[in-house]
């Protein structure tokens, strides 16, 4: 939260978009417009407020933070902030990191769906054979009664199971860090996956990347999948070693369909683009229509409140705070 006196002494507000494209901006700011390119808008310095650059690149959009020696709020677009915990430590003590909870959870869970609908059916080896002018028909999986495991019960994971529900699956079993009840059923802690994995059709993974996630789907927990089962990771690419995942695509047993991979982008020649059973798209969950208005609302939303002075959204750390920097 922002005194007057910092408002007054860095009271710019950096911009990924001009800041004319979006109506109701609080008055009290200096806006400036910087999309990642080589030349600073502003001395950093007077930064109160930086929207971090969509889809930049780490390196990009930690450049100006070590000059940002005022900024009050560093705010990503995305829901995953692993790009920028790096520049906790040279933000100053009190600075706090915003996510994008919320903003990319109905353009993701879209492509989730998408993802696991075109897998299934094969829409794959059908695009294929119209390209080769091939008529084959053939009987391939539906989603329905299948039964769909989500790791990672977040605002998105809850997102994903809205969309599913017309699709008359078997069950939806939901597992998240942490065990709670939600108004669908209970959330299973990460502790159960052990015992729920052979029993789903679908596994989707829509956890964020941490030290705790990093790895998850190795060659354990990829044995413990049912023959035949779908892994689908709209999440980040880290969560999945992929070399494990190459064994089990390779030999036939599991499929899968990625939005991310690790490393990523996925060099041209990496045998993941051609392993058996695997559909890829280039890290799209997030970019779509949906994406400038929702991104838009949020920036407003945000900096009202930080002009008012009041508690900011999505603080997922604080610059300074044991642990975080």
């Amino acid at each position: 939260m922002a005194t007057a006196e910092q408002r007054t002494d860095a009271n710019d507000v950096w911009l990924p978009f001009p800041p004319g494209e979006i109506e109701g901006l609080p008055d009290g700011f200096r806006y400036r417009h910087w999309d990642a390119g080589p030349d600073f808008p502003a001395d950093p310095a007077r930064c109160a407020f930086y929207v971090v650059p969509y889809m930049k690149g780490a390196e990009a959009s930690l450049r100006p933070l070590p000059r940002m020696s005022r900024v009050r709020v560093v705010q990503t677009l995305t829901a995953g902030i692993e790009h920028m915990l790096p520049g906790l430590s040279q933000m100053p003590p009190g600075a706090q990191l915003c996510n994008a909870r919320g903003l990319h959870d109905a353009s993701t869970a879209e492509l989730a769906l998408t993802l696991i609908l075109a897998a299934l059916r094969d829409i794959p080896g059908f695009v294929r054979s119209q390209d080769a002018g091939e008529w084959r028909p053939d009987f391939r999986p539906a989603l329905a009664d299948k039964s769909v495991l989500i790791v990672g019960y977040g605002s998105i994971g809850s997102a994903i199971e809205d969309r599913l529900t017309p699709f008359e699956c078997a069950r939806v079993v939901r597992v998240a860090r942490t065990a709670r009840d939600t108004v669908r059923g209970p959330v299973h802690p990460l502790s159960d996956l052990s015992a729920l994995l052979p029993t789903a059709d679908v596994v989707v993974l829509a956890a964020p990347l941490t030290e705790g996630t990093r790895g998850l789907v190795g060659g354990d927990f990829l044995a413990r999948m049912k023959d035949g089962a779908l892994l689908v990771n709209i999440a980040r690419g880290p969560i999945v070693d992929t070399q494990a995942l190459l064994g089990e695509l390779e030999s036939g047993r599991l499929r899968a369909a990625l939005d991310v991979t690790d490393p990523e982008p996925l060099p041209a020649g990496h045998p993941l683009w051609h392993a058996p059973g695997v559909l890829i798209t280039p890290h799209v969950g997030g970019p779509s229509s949906a994406f400038l208005p929702r991104a838009k609302r949020l920036l407003r939303e945000q900096l009202t409140l930080f002009a008012a002075g009041e508690p900011l959204r999505n603080v997922v750390a604080t610059a300074g705070e044991s642990g975080c920097a």
